[in-house]
């Protein structure tokens, strides 16, 4: 009886580590899927803040000082640049962290 009692246990005790471990590994993949998808939507807004904000005193740029070249494409690039660098950097920081 004994034998049967530990089998038993020892039982629990497998499907007790079993469905730990899934538990374990759907938080895991949970958190990086979530991780994921907050990285996508904090680079598409870093990016596109810059080049908005770009655009806009380009447009006022051009308006107020009439000169040779486009001042709302050059802040566009600029823009578009800045957002990138930030990007960069904010993907650095956070890969090294995990």
């Amino acid at each position: 009886m004994d034998k049967k009692k530990l089998s038993s246990e020892e039982e629990l005790l497998e499907k007790i580590e079993k469905d730990s471990s899934k538990k374990l590994k759907a938080e895991r993949e949970g958190s990086e899927v979530m991780f994921g998808l907050g990285l996508f939507g904090i680079v598409g807004w870093s990016i596109s803040i810059p080049t908005v904000l770009g655009i806009a005193l380009g447009v006022y740029l051009d308006k107020k000082f009439t000169q040779s070249f486009s001042w709302t494409i050059t802040l566009l690039f600029a823009g578009v640049i800045l957002g990138s660098f930030n990007a960069w950097r904010w993907i650095k920081e956070k890969t090294d962290d995990n």
